[in-house]
């Protein structure tokens, strides 16, 4: 299927669109006052191990410390990364996406001190109130390969799936014999010996130069960042099906060009400066569908809809009939339902770049056959996301645990903030719960206004006043003739609904 590759650029936002067929089918939005850390290399310094934990806090030049995990920290980690790796040593053939997991028995105390120095690369940008996750196995993103400088590893992307080219790829890389591990790309398929060894040669001068600069800097702060999200999304997105590119900037243009005729020359007619007045983005209505993916109902096209709620660990997905009353039956109105919302969900999955656990509520279906079909779809759907993804079965309700890949923050997290009245928990306390709050704490200090001459004054918001007078008349007069006095009321306009508070004056 034909795509298009669209890149808006503002003084403080770049934002790339993949569009497939028409369809928004990916979306990248980097701001400058907060780009992102994936990817970049830091020289660190340990500033606390957690034994209890098996995780240490590593300063690397941010305001909060990064985490780093004992499963993340190499066992010759105080070694010289490129000469620790033992070129005569066969590649080790294993899991493309986890050449680094094995099963941790050293201590995280018996790897890491405190005030330590080590070469680190953040794995997950800050997320909530967590910190940067960090990991001490480097890996470098090329155009065809992934380069490994610290092990000595040999993957092909599951996503090349002729088992005749990943022979050919695996001979290929072993007979060039890098330095370092490997791990061919998608973009690799079909990729000549030398456009890999040119690539593979490239990522291991740089990562020998990283580790001049980590020799070199003797404070914890940046050695390498990742390019800009512009350049990396043509890296990982450009291939035979897109058609164009668009930027509408002549200088990011440039840039684009440049970095295209470097490094994957033969797509250098791609690249178009895109002149029009009408905003780039509207040709396929992208901010239209952008705003869409924020909001927490998504209606499907025949009249049922998807609720999502995303937490910081957790997305919760919720699936409704709405307003579709089907035609045949209830059981066949369910599953084309459950259907169309599998297709809305993966899709919103990858625009919203939701991570973590995710948990999808579809509607109850009494036949097996039933369940097997929108299971079935639902990994046909999730192939087309480039982010990992794990499918647990369906349980007897319907719910459907999965995982996916979670790198960088949500796009909710990226262009929304809490709500600064509800502090983002979603609601309010009711008026009447605030009044109440307030007769309760006078009661407690009946006992002490008994023999005190002191009038009680109440500092709160106009609409609990109101409330107040106008319901729960009878309950202000119970508690006057317990205090004994008279309870006079303040209006403080800047108050929170929620706030108040009680003097005696």
């Amino acid at each position: 299927m034909s795509a298009e590759i669209l890149i808006n650029v503002r003084p403080q936002e770049t934002r790339v669109a993949y569009v497939e067929g028409g369809v928004l089918s990916d979306l990248k939005i980097e701001r400058k006052t907060s780009p992102t850390l994936v990817g970049s290399i830091h020289r660190g310094t340990v500033i606390r191990v957690l034994p209890g934990m098996q995780a240490a806090f590593v300063d690397i030049g941010l305001e909060k410390a990064a985490f780093l995990y004992v499963g993340d920290i190499r066992e010759d980690v105080d070694d010289n990364f490129l000469s620790s790796v033992d070129r005569e040593e066969p590649l080790d053939e294993g899991d493309e996406d986890k050449p680094h997991t094995h099963q941790v028995k050293t201590p995280i105390q018996d790897l890491l001190k405190e005030g330590q120095s080590i070469l680190v690369q953040v794995a997950k940008d800050p997320l909530g109130t967590k910190g940067a996750r960090l990991t001490t196995h480097l890996s470098l993103p090329g155009r065809f390969v992934v380069f490994l400088p610290t092990v000595r590893h040999l993957g092909i992307s599951r996503r090349i799936e002729d088992e005749a080219e990943r022979e050919r790829l695996r001979q290929l890389v072993q007979k060039i014999n890098p330095s370092g591990g490997v791990i061919v790309r998608t973009a690799g398929d079909g990729a000549s010996e030398e456009m890999l060894k040119a690539d593979i040669e490239y990522l291991d001068r740089m990562s020998k130069e990283i580790f001049k600069h980590y020799e070199k800097k003797k404070t914890p702060g940046a050695l390498h960042t990742e390019l800009d999200v512009e350049l990396r999304a043509l890296r990982d997105l450009m291939s035979e099906d897109v058609t164009s590119v668009w930027v509408d900037d002549v200088e990011v243009q440039k840039k684009v060009v440049k970095f295209v005729s470097q490094f994957m020359p033969k797509y250098k007619q791609n690249i178009v400066l895109y002149e029009e007045k009408k905003p780039l983005f509207d040709l396929y209505e992208i901010d239209i569908e952008i705003s869409r993916s924020m909001e927490r109902k998504i209606w499907l096209k025949s009249g049922g809809y998807i609720v999502i709620d995303e937490a910081e660990a957790l997305v919760v997905i919720d699936v409704n009939t709405g307003k579709f009353v089907g035609k045949k039956d209830l059981e066949d109105t369910i599953l084309k339902t459950n259907l169309e919302a599998v297709r809305e969900t993966a899709h919103q999955l990858r625009i919203r770049n939701c991570g973590g656990i995710i948990i999808i509520d579809f509607i109850d279906m009494e036949k097996e056959s039933h369940r097997e079909k929108v299971m079935e779809t639902l990994a046909e759907e999730l192939v087309k996301d480039r982010a990992r993804t794990n499918i647990v079965s369906m349980s007897q309700l319907g719910l459907v645990e999965m995982t996916r890949k979670r790198i960088r923050p949500s796009l909710i997290k990226t262009l929304c903030e809490p709500c600064s009245y509800c502090d983002g928990k979603g609601y309010i306390k009711r008026k009447s719960t605030v009044a109440n709050e307030i007769f309760r704490e006078l009661e407690r200090d009946a006992d002490m206004l008994i023999n005190k001459k002191t009038n009680v004054v109440i500092h709160c918001h106009s609409e609990v006043v109101d409330w107040i007078y106008e319901v729960e008349g009878e309950s202000l007069e119970g508690i006057e003739k317990k205090l004994g006095r008279s309870v006079a009321f303040k209006i403080e306009p800047n108050y929170h609904l929620e706030q108040y508070e009680i003097f005696f004056v």
